[in-house]
């Protein structure tokens, strides 16, 4: 930095030099010396409202309704000699025995009945929820939504008395630069209170979800912040905390919070006694690179490219096709997919979006997309196979676009789909996992669950299978 003021120092020399030199050449009046505006005068505060100004006003409108999250499971202990026939001998397998596993996070009271929103990471697999409120109270809590894809969860305690709630505000309307709150239980050392800013908007790529789009703090957030709350200068919810980016661990000033609006309609289906349901399209998108945006003549790189569209589908009857780009919805604009399927979700089911299209041709229009639920369509029958094959002890079912919503899943994956495999099972051993999409065996194509059972009941003397597993192609061959 010493270089670089030196340098910097040295040029304006020269410059002024030069200048002196040509002015005296010439005979001319110098030129008036620029005055710099004057610095703003520094000053103490001159009244006692000034010198107490503070965030203790907010806090205690908020801090309340930020509450404790404990969840505990039993998992399974298995002795290191484990699958060694000789130590099994002496030390058995360790079958039967369990630990208890706990995890602490936070989470938001948003409703004075008891309705609470914390991350799904923070009660995945829980058997038991606990909360603990600001006041000392604790409460056993019921689960009464999850999504793993939004990262969110609902939960339920019962009191005699309304509970500190917390209003939800409309993160649409945050900023970058606000000023924010941090309110959680970081490292379980009991509620704590950060300040910062509002870093940006509509990140995306973070990787902590599938909807893929986050508001970002400098704010310290550190584990245990989980589901702890992001509160604007009004007291209102604009995000709840769920992730960090850190090389230790500990915060380093870069925190991400799902949006209030996400967390809104997420809170508005488990409180109508609904699953959350993501509207159904029906279409393939992919991100507009540099080079898409230069070939269709775009300014920049922005918007969600139609890859597939599925024939029937809500996509299909507002007349979007492949190669149209999708810029807003709802006059939002569309930076990428992940944009888009953040809008759709918080859209919720029900009525019309309005998309701005730029077609093939280059011409924009705008078409009215229908917000409906996925279809089950083909019917799921599920069947569990038997019998002496590689698919014994495996649960199956024919992939629909609810199915796929339900299983987080692609929703134009289509096939013959795995849902769950029993432990210890043909199946398992084959290395068969739910999600699995068994594609043919023995070279037929499968359509359906029924003609995988027929097939697998035929009596092979082996067996060729291709499996699609997130995208990919796995064969194996057994016999």
């Amino acid at each position: 930095m010493q270089y670089g003021r030196l340098i910097l120092g040295s040029g304006v020399a020269t410059l002024a030099l030069a200048a002196s030199l040509s002015l005296a050449g010439a005979q001319s009046p110098p030129a008036p010396t620029p005055i710099a505006p004057a610095a703003p005068a520094e000053r103490v505060p001159t009244s006692d409202a000034e010198v107490r100004l503070s965030f203790a006003p907010l806090v205690r409108k908020s801090a309340p309704a930020v509450v404790n999250v404990y969840a505990a499971r039993q998992v399974p202990v298995r002795t290191p000699f484990a699958g060694d026939p000789f130590f099994e001998q002496f030390f058995g397998r360790g079958e039967g025995r369990t630990r208890r596993e706990s995890s602490l996070g936070s989470g938001v009271i948003v409703d004075p009945t008891g309705l609470i929103v914390t991350n799904h990471h923070v009660i995945a697999d829980a058997e038991e929820v606990r909360v603990a409120l600001a006041d000392g109270r604790e409460f056993d809590a019921r689960v009464l939504s999850k999504d793993q894809q939004a990262d969110l969860a609902v939960l339920k305690i019962e009191g005699d008395e309304p509970f500190p709630s917390i209003a939800i505000a409309d993160s649409d309307t945050t900023q970058i630069g606000d000023l924010v709150l941090a309110i959680g239980n970081p490292f379980g050392i009991g509620q704590t209170v950060t300040n910062g800013i509002v870093s940006a908007l509509a990140r995306t790529h973070v990787g902590v979800n599938d909807v893929g789009y986050f508001i970002q703090t400098d704010a310290a957030i550190n584990p245990g912040n989980s589901g702890g709350a992001l509160v604007d200068m009004r007291g209102e919810l604009v995000g709840v905390n769920t992730a960090i980016f850190s090389r230790s661990g500990g915060s380093n000033g870069i925190g991400f919070a799902i949006p209030s609006n996400m967390v809104r309609a997420f809170a508005d289906a488990a409180r109508a006694g609904r699953p959350f349901e993501r509207p159904y399209v029906g279409a393939g998108f992919v991100p507009v690179t540099a080079d898409i945006a230069e070939a269709l003549g775009l300014d920049r790189p922005t918007g969600a490219l139609v890859q597939t569209v599925r024939r029937g589908t809500p996509a299909d009857e507002a007349g979007l096709r492949e190669g149209d780009v999708v810029l807003s919805m709802n006059r939002f604009p569309i930076d990428n997919p992940d944009t888009l399927g953040y809008r759709l979700a918080t859209a919720g089911l029900g009525g019309e979006a309005e998309l701005e299209v730029m077609a093939g041709d280059g011409q924009h229009e705008r078409v009215r997309l229908a917000l409906e639920a996925a279809p089950e369509d083909p019917p799921r029958d599920l069947r569990t196979l038997d019998g002496r094959t590689p698919f014994a002890g495996a649960t199956v079912a024919n992939l629909s676009p609810r199915l796929a919503g339900e299983l987080e899943m692609p929703q134009t994956a289509t096939g013959v789909v795995v849902t769950e495999v029993e432990r210890n099972s043909p199946a398992a051993r084959f290395g068969l996992r739910p999600k699995d999409v068994i594609a043919s065996i023995n070279g037929r194509d499968l359509e359906s669950t029924e003609e995988l059972e027929e097939q697998a009941g035929e009596g092979q003397r082996g067996w060729r299978i291709e499996v699609d597993r997130n995208g990919q192609r796995l064969v194996q061959s057994v016999r």
